[in-house]
């Protein structure tokens, strides 16, 4: 019995001692900066802009936490646009497609977060898609190849959106080891996954420095239809 009380009070001194240390939390920053070319018009104000920052926790990590979806998503179609043209949402979410158009839409995905096809409907109604995986969604119309989106479904809560400037923020870290992961719209797959790194969180540990990201491409304006076929051309809009 002297074995067993001095086993059980090891543990609860170990438990008192570790959990203050895991149990902190920190706001962790960054700092991107694009180093490429982009055929946007705002690219010059924007090119640092909505570049996503997440850190996943690692099996070493006591702090991790599974984030669950506690609310429903919209990404709405108007004047031939996707708004918000960037959508960041827990893993298991329901996102709405209105269509506040006077004409048909066909909302699709063909890409590895979640492959979805919504079909033809007609204006002023809407169509639901769950995001049951992580992962990257290019959003596209099969009508309008001008109309693009991204949605980026992750089961971590801990992420940071970039502003203009290239700063992120990403609050309420707990102490621990994370994978930190990069997405930037017009940069390589391979360019990404080399700013991935193991990482340790803490109070002496708050800054991810900067990341330094290369874009390559236009996804937006290269992409095919739901067909992988060039889209045909289209005449005037009477709308």
């Amino acid at each position: 019995m002297k074995l067993v009380r001095n086993s059980i009070g090891f543990g609860l001194i170990a438990l008192a001692m570790t959990a203050p240390a895991w149990s902190q939390t920190v706001d962790v920053t960054a700092q991107v900066e694009i180093n490429g070319q982009s055929n946007h018009a705002s690219a010059k104000s924007a090119a640092a802009g909505d570049v996503v920052i997440w850190l996943t926790p690692t099996k070493r990590n006591v702090a991790a936490v599974a984030v669950k979806s506690s609310q429903g998503y919209t990404l709405v179609q108007k004047n031939k646009m996707f708004t918000p043209h960037l959508l960041v949402v827990p893993t298991g979410s329901s996102i709405d497609f209105p269509n506040l158009d006077p004409f048909f839409h066909n909302v699709f995905s063909l890409f590895n977060g979640k492959r979805f096809d919504l079909g033809l409907y007609e204006a002023h109604s809407h169509r639901a898609v769950e995001f049951d995986r992580d992962g990257i969604s290019y959003i596209f119309c099969n009508i309008h190849p001008e109309m693009g989106a991204v949605v980026i479904t992750l089961s971590t809560p801990y992420y940071g959106v970039s502003k203009a400037d290239g700063a992120v923020v990403i609050h309420n870290v707990p102490a621990g080891n994370y994978q930190l992961n990069v997405w930037a719209e017009n940069a390589s797959n391979d360019t990404l996954n080399a700013l991935g790194r193991s990482i340790d969180i803490g109070p002496q540990n708050t800054q991810l420095g900067v990341l330094y990201v290369k874009t390559t491409r236009d996804l937006m304006k290269q992409h095919k239809n739901k067909f992988g076929e060039e889209y045909p051309p289209t005449a005037k809009d009477p709308y």
